[in-house]
C-alpha cells in the first residue's frame, strides 16, 4: 500500500505521474514504478528506492507517451525489492496494475493460477495475483475482466489497471482503500490521495467501496457493485497542497487518529478465520510443541510501544497462562536478564529501526532464544533479524506522537495472546469466541468514539486543561497502562508535565500534589476494580482535584463521582484499553492545539530513534 497515480490525456504521462508520486512522498515508501502504454504495448520501469531514482531511470525516453499508471509501495507482502515493486504484470505482459490494500485469499488464488492455469509468478506479493486473474478473464473488455477478477477476491483494494489492447483507457476499483478521480479538460487522472491531483484539477470524484470506473481522456464512467452505470457528485477541492496532504485535517496527528478504525481493521485482516472464528496466525512459523513448552515471555520495547507491551503482558498472562516480563529496551541488556531455554522474546517497534530494541533483539538471539517482532515496516532491521514477524498494517505514520501504530500494536498483541491460548488449550472456547467477536467490533466502536459529537464534547475540557502546567492520569489493572500512554501523549505534544499512577498508589505519596482544580484524568473501564477506582477518585475529590473520567456506557456510578465524563461503547473489559486510549489521544491533541504547540513535530523528539 501507499501512493497511486494514473493519467490519460494529452500531456507527457510520465512527467505527470512522477510529479504526482512526489506529492505523495510524505506518506513514506520503499519502492516506486510506472507502467506506460507505448506503441501498442506496455512498458514497465520499477525498482526499490526513491521516486528520484525512478525518474533518473526513465530519463527522456517516454516523452511522447500520454497514458500510464504509477505507484510508490509501502511493503505488506514481500520484501522491498525490485521484483516486489509495483506495477505488476500478467504472463503475457499485456496487463499491468498497481494496488493498495491486502488480498486475503491470495495464497489459494495463486496456487490455483499456477496449478490449474499454468501462470508463472515473479514476486512475493499478494498484488501479482490480481494481474494474472485479469489476464485469465480478459476477453476484449478490461472492465469486465477486472469485475470478474474482483468477484474472486477477498480483501481490500484501491486498484488501477492498464491493458495494451485498450489504448487510452484506465480501469480502477475500490474496496476499503481510497481512490480519487481528477476531472480535467481533455485529460483525466486517478490517485490514492488528493495532493497528486491538485496541479491539474480541483474537480474530483471520490470512489466509494464496491465501485469501479472506466477512465479515458474524454470520459469517466462510474459503475456500482452490480455493474450498473451511476451518476456521482463532483467534489471541488478547496484545500491547498499542505492541507490536502493531511486529508483536510489541520495536522497529521489528527488524521492518523481518525485513520485508526481502518488501521485496526487492516491489522486483523486474514488473521481471524471467518469460518471457525479462531485466530489464524499461519504467517508465524512456530510449532505447536514450541508454543506448548513455553515457560516465559519477555516483551521488550521503548516509549509508546513499551506501554503496548504492558497491556500485552496482562492479556497474554490471562489468555495463555504464560508468565511475561516487560522491559524498557534501553535497560534490558544492562540488567543482565535471565534468558533461558523455553523462553520467547517479543520486540515491538513501529519503525523497526529503534536502536535499543535492536540491541535487545540481538542479545536474545545470541543467547539462543527465538524472537518475534511486532513492527509496522516490512524490510526494517527488526523484521530482518527476528525469527518471526507479525506486521501491524497501520500504514505510514507521519506525526512524531504515535497513535494508529500503537493501536495496531495492541491488536497484534491480543491476536498473539489468543493464538497462544488456543494453541496451548489454556483459554475456554466461549471466552475466546467472545474476545474474537469483540475484536471484530472494534472498528465500529472506534468510529463512534471519533464521531463529531464525541469530538465536540472533549473540546471544552481540553481548553480548561490547557491552562494548567501539571496533570495526573490514574487507572487500575488494565487501565493503568492506558494512563501511562495518556500521560506520555500529553507530555509529548502539549508540554504539560503529566504523571500516571496506579490509582491505588495515590495515597502513597502523589496525593500530596493534589490541589484545588488540578486536572486528574481517571480511566475506569474495569468492572472488577471499579469500586476500588471510585474509592481512589473520592480521595482526589476530598482534596478538590478536578476529575475527568473515561469509562464504559452503563457505568453510571462513575458520572456521579466526577466533574465530567466521556463514555465509551460497552465492550468486554479485556478489550476496553483499545477504546479508552483514543480519548486520551484526543485530549492531548486538542490541549496542544489550545496551547499553540507544534503538534506533528514536538520539540526535541524524533519519529525513529536510531541511536542509544
Amino acid at each position: 500500500m501507499c501512493g497511486i497515480v494514473g493519467y490519460t490525456g494529452k500531456k507527457e504521462a510520465c512527467a505527470v505521474i512522477i510529479d504526482g508520486l512526489k506529492k505523495l512522498e510524505y506518506r513514506g515508501y520503499d519502492s516506486a514504478g510506472v507502467a506506460l502504454q507505448k506503441n501498442g504495448r506496455l512498458v514497465i520501469a520499477k525498482g526499490a528506492g526513491s521516486v528520484a531514482d525512478l525518474e533518473a531511470k526513465l530519463g527522456d525516453q517516454f516523452k511522447a507517451v500520454t497514458v500510464g499508471i504509477g505507484h510508490t509501495r509501502w511493503a505488506t507482502h514481500g520484501r522491498p525489492t525490485d521484483e516486489n515493486a509495483h506495477p505488476h504484470s500478467s504472463c503475457n505482459d499485456e496487463i499491468a496494475l498497481v494496488h493498495n490494500g491486502i488480498i486475503e485469499n491470495y495464497r489459494s488464488l495463486r496456487q490455483w493460477l499456477i496449478d490449474e492455469k499454468g501462470h508463472k509468478f515473479h514476486s512475493e506479493t499478494d498484488t501479482e495475483v490480481l494481474a494474472h486473474l485479469v489476464e485469465e478473464y480478459y476477453a476484449g473488455d478490461l472492465l469486465a475482466a477486472v469485475r470478474m477478477s474482483l468477484a474472486m477476491v477477498e480483501g481490500s483494494y484501491g486498484l488501477v489497471v492498464l491493458s495494451s489492447h485498450e489504448p487510452g483507457r484506465i480501469i480502477c476499483a475500490r474496496q476499503d482503500s481510497p481512490l480519487i478521480i481528477g476531472l480535467g479538460e481533455g485529460e483525466n487522472l486517478v490517485a490514492s490521495d488528493i495532493p497528486a491531483l491538485l496541479a491539474h484539477t480541483r474537480r474530483t470524484i471520490i470512489l466509494e467501496d464496491g465501485e469501479l470506473a472506466s477512465i479515458t481522456a474524454q470520459k469517466v464512467d462510474i459503475y456500482n457493485a452490480d455493474g450498473c452505470l451511476i451518476e456521482r457528485e463532483v467534489f471541488t477541492v478547496t484545500w491547498d497542497i499542505e492541507a490536502a496532504e493531511k486529508g483536510g485535517y489541520d495536522h497529521f496527528m489528527l488524521k492518523e487518529i481518525m485513520e485508526q478504525p481502518a488501521a485496526v481493521k487492516e491489522t486483523m485482516r486474514q488473521r481471524i478465520d471467518t469460518t471457525t472464528g479462531k485466530v489464524n496466525l499461519s504467517e508465524l512459523d512456530f510449532t505447536a510443541k514450541e508454543l506448548s513448552s513455553l515457560e516465559k515471555i519477555h516483551i521488550v520495547a521503548c516509549g509508546t510501544a513499551y506501554h503496548a507491551g504492558l497491556l500485552g503482558k496482562a492479556v497474554i498472562e490471562k489468555l495463555a497462562g504464560i508468565p511475561v516480563e516487560v522491559d524498557v529496551a534501553s535497560e534490558f541488556r544492562y540488567r543482565q536478564p535471565l534468558l533461558k531455554e523455553k523462553q520467547l522474546v517479543i520486540v515491538i517497534s513501529q519503525s523497526g529501526e529503534t536502536a535499543d530494541t535492536l540491541a535487545a533483539l540481538r542479545l536474545a538471539r545470541q543467547k539462543g532464544l527465538k524472537v518475534l517482532a511486532i513492527t509496522n515496516v516490512v524490510g526494517s532491521s527488526v523484521s530482518r533479524e527476528a525469527d518471526q514477524v507479525l506486521y501491524t498494517w497501520a500504514g505510514p505514520e507521519i506525526a512524531v506522537a504515535s497513535t494508529k501504530a500503537y493501536l495496531t500494536q495492541l491488536v497484534a498483541l491480543y491476536l498473539v495472546a489468543l493464538y497462544l491460548g488456543e494453541t496451548r488449550g489454556s483459554i475456554e472456547p466461549e471466552l475466546a469466541a467472545e474476545i474474537v467477536s469483540g475484536l471484530k467490533s472494534l472498528p465500529g466502536h472506534l468510529k463512534t468514539i471519533l464521531s463529531e459529537e464525541s469530538l465536540s464534547s472533549l473540546r471544552p475540557y481540553c481548553d480548561h486543561l490547557a491552562k494548567w502546567e501539571s496533570a495526573f492520569f490514574v487507572g487500575r489493572n488494565l487501565d493503568y497502562p492506558v494512563a501511562l500512554e495518556g500521560a506520555l501523549k500529553l507530555k509529548e505534544i502539549s508540554y504539560i508535565h503529566a504523571e500516571a499512577y496506579p490509582a491505588g498508589e495515590l495515597k502513597h505519596g502523589p496525593l500530596a500534589l493534589i490541589v484545588r482544580g488540578i486536572p486528574v484524568i481517571a480511566i475506569a473501564t474495569q468492572k472488577a476494580v471499579l469500586d476500588k477506582t471510585l474509592s481512589n477518585i473520592h480521595e482526589v475529590n476530598a482534596r478538590d482535584g478536578a476529575v475527568f473520567a473515561i469509562t464504559q456506557e452503563g457505568f453510571e456510578d462513575v458520572a456521579r463521582q466526577v466533574d465530567s465524563v466521556f463514555y465509551l461503547p460497552s465492550i468486554n473489559d479485556i478489550l476496553a484499553p483499545v477504546l479508552s486510549v483514543v480519548p486520551t489521544q484526543l485530549i492531548a491533541y486538542y490541549t496542544a492545539l489550545a496551547r499553540g504547540c507544534s503538534i506533528d513535530k514536538p520539540r526535541n523528539l524524533a519519529k525513529s530513534v536510531t541511536v542509544e
